[in-house]
C-alpha cells in the first residue's frame, strides 16, 4: 500500500478558469459531488478538462510496463504537480517520484511524498541545508540528487555538516556532448565520485542520465552502456553493492527495460513522466509503444481543451476562444479532434487545424466540406503535456459520459 499524500483544501471560487461560478466558494470535493454534466454545468470556454478513463488506463500501462520489466519507477512529478495524480501513481505501484527543481522538491514534501528524486543538479545550500534537516527529522524519507562538479559536491558537503546526521545520498550525472547538465567522459565521472566518497556528510549511490536529446535507438543504447559502464566502475572502485542507475524520459522507456531491467548489479529507476496523460503531437509519434507488442493505443491521450468558435469572419477561416495563455504550444500547436454543435451533434474535426495563436485566439483553417459556425465547440488535443497543466489550477476530471467526477488542482 502506498503513502497516503496530503491533498490541500481547494476552493471553486470566481478566480477559477473555465468555471462561471459568481455564488460562495466551494470546495473541490463539493463541486465534484454535484456531478455537473461538461455541457450545462457552470462552466465557460476555454477549459481544460481530463478524461478519467484515459488517465486510468495510462497510469495503469507504465504501472505494468515497469513491474514486468523489474524497474523501480519514480515519475516525473513536473508534469501536473498535481497531489491527487501523484497519489494515483503511488497506488499503481510508483517507489517514489522525480522533482526538476527546488521548489517542486519543496511542494512534494508538502504533499507528502517520501521518496524522491531530484533528477537536476542543486547548488543552493540553504535548500540542501533544509533537506538534510528533513532527513534527520523523518527516518522513512529518501532524497537522492545529482552532481556533476567539484563545486556541486562542495556545496553538498558545506549542508550535510552536521554531528550525527543521515548522509545527503548523492548520484553523479552523466550527460550527453551538445546535451544539457552531467560529466561527459568516464574519468569526469570518476573524479566527480571521488569527490563525493571523500566529502563527509555525503554518500555515493549511483549513476543517472537522460536520454532524451539521442534521437537513435543505436544511441540511446550506447549511452545507457555507458552508464552501466560508470556504475560498475563505482561498484569496483569504492565498492558500491547494488549502484542506483536512473534514467528515463517518455520516448525510449523500452530500450532502457531491455538493457536495464531485472538487474541484479544495479538499482534501475525509471523517471518517465509525460506518460500520464499522454497527448495527441509529440508523444503520440514517438511513444515506445509504437514499437512494444501492446501496440500505440496502449497509452491514450487524456487532456482535452474545449473551446468556442467565437467568429467566422471569411471563408475557410474561424476563429476560437483560445490562445497561448490556455494552450502549450512549444511542440506544436493544439490539434483540433472533435466540433460539437450547438444542437449537441458531434463530428470529428477532420482537416481542421490550428495555424497560429494570439494571446486567446485560436486560428482555424477549416477544410471544403466542414462548416464551422459561431457557437460551435471544438476539443483539441495537446503535444508535451509537460507545458500544459500549468496553465490551469484546476482541472475537471471527466468521465466517458461528460459527467465531472473529480475536481485536480495543480501546484506550479
Amino acid at each position: 500500500m502506498s503513502d497516503r499524500l496530503t491533498i490541500p483544501r481547494e476552493h471553486v471560487d470566481w478566480r477559477t478558469k473555465g468555471l462561471w461560478w459568481t455564488g460562495d466558494p466551494v470546495t473541490l470535493e463539493e463541486f465534484a459531488a454535484r456531478r455537473d454534466h461538461l455541457f450545462t454545468g457552470p462552466f465557460t470556454w476555454p477549459l481544460m478538462v481530463l478524461r478519467a478513463s484515459a488517465l486510468d488506463r495510462n497510469i495503469a500501462a507504465l504501472a505494468d510496463f515497469a513491474s514486468r520489466h523489474r524497474l523501480l519507477f519514480a515519475p516525473h512529478g513536473k508534469t501536473s504537480m498535481s497531489p491527487v495524480l501523484i497519489q494515483r501513481q503511488l497506488d499503481a505501484g510508483a517507489w517514489g517520484s522525480t522533482a526538476a527543481t527546488a521548489n517542486q522538491v519543496l511542494a512534494f514534501r508538502g504533499f507528502g511524498v517520501r521518496r524522491i528524486l531530484l533528477a537536476n543538479e542543486l547548488l543552493d545550500e540553504r535548500v540542501l541545508r533544509w533537506v538534510a534537516g528533513e532527513l534527520d527529522r523523518d527516518p522513512d524519507f529518501e532524497f537522492l540528487f545529482y552532481v556533476d562538479s567539484a563545486e556541486g559536491v562542495s556545496v553538498a558537503a558545506r549542508a550535510a555538516d552536521r554531528p550525527g546526521g543521515r548522509p545527503l545520498r548523492v548520484m553523479v550525472e552523466r550527460g550527453v556532448p551538445g546535451g544539457r547538465t552531467g560529466c561527459r567522459t568516464r574519468e569526469q565521472v570518476l573524479a566527480v565520485a571521488r569527490a563525493v566518497v571523500d566529502a563527509p556528510g555525503l554518500e555515493l549511490a549511483g549513476v543517472a542520465g537522460y536520454e532524451g536529446p539521442l534521437g537513435d535507438a543505436d544511441g540511446v543504447r550506447g549511452f545507457l552502456r555507458l552508464l552501466l559502464d560508470d556504475a560498475a566502475a563505482l561498484t569496483s572502485r569504492h565498492g558500491l553493492e547494488r549502484p542506483v542507475l536512473s534514467v528515463g524520459g517518455s520516448a525510449w522507456f523500452d530500450l532502457v527495460a531491455e538493457e536495464l531491467g531485472g538487474r541484479e548489479d544495479v538499482v534501475p529507476i525509471l523517471r518517465s513522466g509525460a506518460y500520464v496523460v499522454h497527448d495527441d503531437g509529440l508523444y503520440q509519434r514517438t511513444t515506445p509503444y509504437r514499437r512494444l507488442p501492446e501496440g500505440s493505443e496502449a497509452l491514450t491521450a487524456a487532456l482535452e481543451l474545449w473551446a468556442q468558435v467565437i467568429s467566422v469572419p471569411e471563408k475557410g477561416l474561424a476563429i476560437a476562444s483560445l490562445g497561448r495563455r490556455e494552450a502549450n504550444h512549444d511542440q506544436g500547436f493544439p490539434v483540433p479532434r472533435r466540433v460539437r454543435r450547438t444542437d449537441g451533434a458531434s463530428t470529428a474535426a477532420e482537416g481542421l487545424e490550428v495555424t497560429d495563436l494570439n494571446d486567446h485566439h485560436a486560428y482555424l483553417s477549416v477544410p471544403p466540406g466542414l462548416e464551422l459556425r459561431p457557437g460551435d465547440l471544438v476539443s483539441f488535443g495537446i503535444s508535451h503535456p509537460c507545458t500544459a497543466f500549468d496553465r490551469w489550477r484546476t482541472i475537471p476530471v471527466v468521465d466517458d459520459g461528460d459527467t465531472v467526477v473529480e475536481m485536480v488542482a495543480t501546484y506550479f
